[in-house]
């Protein structure tokens, strides 16, 4: 039997610690677990040790943010002999035959050496509807794969590659935390997925949905958080958006990043706005172009660190 480690990082879970951590419990697979606490102020640290004593938890110091806290258990659990990998949420929770019916999809795809990242089929709280944001980003890939033809005619295959899942509930075998390593620790929360995909697709893995695997993604079931009804707060969240975008893409191993390249684009922006008399999309791309000319440097040396293809941010 494959060993299975789940790596969950909580801050302030207790509206989902019994739900979650039973659900372990009734794996019909068995599973190791390891909690990694980033500085919960609502006991979720106690109720673990106490209901949970088979749990392995690290209480940080400091909140270290998603992409570092998922990152030490990945390594705990490679350094204790683990074959897969699966990164949980908090406001998560799995089924008995959940994780088994991923392992025999793995098991039985005849190419499983290109297989990356592995997710099931994320339900929302209600277990009675697909998770909101799962549900479109299969969408994205429908006219590629016919996923939801074979899923509507009940004539599903064992998975269906696509493009992006987002990192509630992630299978990794061993494989591509050796090839592609940890999470990057450039960001401490929000894009953190997207650019582990990048790096994913860039050594030519998979991303593969299963639809036999179901679990639960416990989320606020709306594409927009509430938007601020102030006009300046507004644009404020949407620039700082539009630049973890930008931070993505420059971080992308496919993408042809060059500096020097970078930093015409921005001045022949700056110049732009200028002449057109935009006074603020002009101190917009002026704040950004100081902003990454900090940054450009990091940038590179992130993008060469994980372009190694030995288990890259990892301590291994």
């Amino acid at each position: 039997m494959p060993k299975v480690y789940f790596i969950i990082v909580t801050y302030n879970a207790m509206k989902w610690a019994e739900r979650c951590f039973t659900s372990l419990r009734q794996s019909s697979v068995p599973i190791h677990c390891i909690v990694i606490d980033n500085g919960s102020g609502d006991g979720t640290q106690e109720y673990i040790r106490t209901h949970f004593p088979e749990v392995d938890f690290i209480q940080s110091e400091q909140n270290l943010g998603f992409g570092k806290a998922n990152n030490l258990g990945i390594e705990k659990a490679y350094r204790e002999g683990a074959d897969f990998f699966y990164l949980m949420n908090q406001d998560a929770w799995i089924f008995e035959d959940s994780v088994r019916q991923l392992i025999e999809v793995y098991q039985n795809d005849p190419e499983q050496h290109t297989i990356g990242i592995m997710s099931p089929m994320h339900l929302d709280g209600s277990e009675k509807k697909m998770d909101l944001h799962f549900e479109n980003y299969v969408a994205q890939d429908a006219r590629n794969n016919r996923f939801l033809s074979d899923l509507y005619f009940g004539e599903t295959r064992p998975s269906y590659e696509i493009r992006f899942v987002n990192a509630a509930h992630w299978f990794l075998p061993k494989k591509t935390v050796e090839k592609v390593g940890g999470f990057n620790p450039y960001f401490f929360y929000g894009a953190e997925d997207y650019e582990y995909i990048n790096r994913t697709s860039y050594f030519g893995l998979r991303i593969l949905v299963c639809p036999e695997s179901k679990v639960v993604h416990d989320a606020v079931q709306a594409f927009h958080k509430k938007q601020p009804e102030n006009h300046e707060e507004l644009l404020k969240q949407k620039r700082l958006s539009m630049m973890m975008q930008r931070e993505t893409k420059y971080l992308n191993p496919g993408y042809d990043y060059n500096i020097k390249r970078e930093k015409a684009a921005f001045v022949s922006s700056i110049a732009k706005m200028g002449v057109k008399g935009n006074r603020s999309e002009y101190r917009f791309y002026v704040d950004q172009y100081k902003y990454f000319s900090k940054k450009f440097k990091e940038i590179e040396a992130a993008r060469k660190t994980s372009m190694t293809g030995n288990h890259p941010f990892l301590n291994l």
